[in-house]
């Protein structure tokens, strides 16, 4: 047994001057959201909320969260993640919002947090890319969105 736990404090850990090697694989997921209602988008507080619920719906690590309400109206949420990042920039006189996800591995799909904000938003349109970065020459791909059940306002 203590053999057993050597050897996986030694894969975890590295031993002597090996240092872990991580993937440089990651998606980045944006899209446009338009006639998103006003108030969905002028209120940074419920957004923020949103933003760290999504994150967590995709099983990424947050490790903080920045949010401005601007003035007269709009937003900005960025939640940091251990992962990478999930934020929106919202006009709530345009019914617009864009948001973005960038995940770096394979344990935590961006995909998962956008479709979970859009079925928050419920934008009348969606327009999205997603690329996936990390493997050499970026490889841009039309994202399938997905809308889920979430808890309202």
């Amino acid at each position: 047994m203590t053999q057993v736990l050597a050897m996986f404090q030694e894969y975890l850990l590295g031993r002597g001057n090996r240092k872990m090697e991580y993937s440089t694989f990651g998606r980045h997921v944006a899209i446009d959201t338009w006639g998103v209602q006003f108030d969905l988008l002028n209120d940074a507080e419920f957004l923020k909320r949103q933003m760290v619920e999504a994150a967590e719906a995709c099983g990424a690590t947050v490790l903080g969260v920045q949010a401005k309400q601007f003035s007269p109206q709009g937003a900005t949420v960025l939640v940091l993640l251990s992962e990478s990042h999930l934020s929106i920039h919202t006009y709530p006189e345009r019914g617009f919002a864009a948001l973005d996800c960038y995940t770096c591995g394979e344990t935590v799909d961006p995909q998962i947090a956008i479709d979970y904000l859009v079925s928050v938003l419920k934008p009348e349109k969606v327009y999205g890319k997603k690329l996936v970065r990390g493997l050499g020459e970026m490889q841009v791909v039309d994202p399938e969105i997905k809308v889920m059940e979430t808890a309202e306002k």
